[in-house]
């Protein structure tokens, strides 16, 4: 009976090992069909930075309570919703060219991405222009998340990226966990702040009297600091190369993972309706959509 329960094991590797092809194929599928999307989001870009003009066929969408909805979330973008910010924001719907802060209304409507946007950080992520996000395979697989920012005194990089590695086939040592792609590694990108200017640290000051002579010297010291900037400086570790010890490393990748994953999937593709309201889940939905595989 044992050597049938072994071999009934084997047979349920073998059974995974089926089920790792077909998602290398539906990996190879998805890669093929980017072009297509490219085209689409190279559309959006166009309109939302107002490069482009749709015309009133392009425009020809049952509006319901759309306006109303995109009214409320220009209100948002251009400071609260008070009275005054709605005028602000009808006005600002007239004369503007494109849609302004389309990408941060968007991030600060998604309760996940907005509880780590800090004030700090609003005036930089008003100049981004657009999040995209691409697949790539070989020796390694996974997807790329990239943040296009127009030209601001911030810092130099005109696009920030942050680099996702999934394991296609199941691990041997792990087998049963197995479920389909699993994220187990991120890369994020090296930001070249401005002098001055990077949100991400902040420097503190401390006067010391020497003992001996009792004069006075400035201590400073850079600390780290709270911003969304720091989604692009994760931990570099894989997942599964963590020791028992590496909990709080461990528990900042599943939630990286989990945010990563739901940029790419809901954002990039939804941004739209994550900026009007309309396609904004509530939390036990957006619970159950971050189950993809993460180890």
């Amino acid at each position: 009976m044992k050597r049938r329960v072994r071999a009934l094991k084997k047979l349920q590797f073998h059974t995974l090992e089926i089920e790792s092809n077909f998602y290398r194929e539906l990996h190879a599928l998805e890669m093929k069909y980017a072009s297509v999307h490219a085209e689409q989001f190279d559309k959006r870009y166009k309109i939302v930075k107002g490069e482009y003009e749709p015309t009133d066929a392009e425009a020809d969408w049952p509006e319901d309570s759309e306006a109303e909805l995109q009214l409320a979330a220009l209100a948002r973008s251009v400071g609260g919703t008070t009275e005054k910010s709605a005028a602000a924001a009808a006005q600002l719907s007239d004369d503007a060219k494109g849609l302004p802060g389309f990408w941060l209304t968007v991030l600060k409507n998604v309760e996940l991405i907005g509880q780590m946007i800090h004030e700090h950080d609003e005036p930089i992520l008003k100049h981004l222009t657009d999040i995209r996000a691409g697949l790539f395979s070989g020796d390694q697989t996974g997807f790329t998340l990239e943040f296009h920012f127009s030209q601001n005194e911030y810092f130099s990089n005109s696009v920030l990226t942050k680099q996702y590695f999934t394991r296609m086939s199941p691990d041997r040592r792990q087998p049963w966990s197995y479920d389909g792609p699993e994220i187990y590694r991120c890369r994020g990108c090296d930001i070249q702040w401005c002098k001055g200017k990077n949100v991400t640290v902040k420097i503190l000051k401390k006067v010391q009297r020497h003992r001996g002579n009792g004069q006075k010297r400035t201590l400073t010291k850079t600390v780290e600091t709270d911003s969304f900037f720091n989604f692009f400086n994760p931990p570099t570790q894989a997942i599964d190369d963590l020791n028992d010890d590496d909990e709080e490393i461990e528990n900042l990748l599943q939630s990286d993972f989990e945010i990563g994953h739901f940029i790419r999937e809901r954002i990039v593709s939804r941004a739209v309706l994550c900026f009007t309201g309309e396609g904004l889940d509530d939390d036990d939905e957006v619970r159950a959509f971050l189950t993809f595989n993460v180890l």
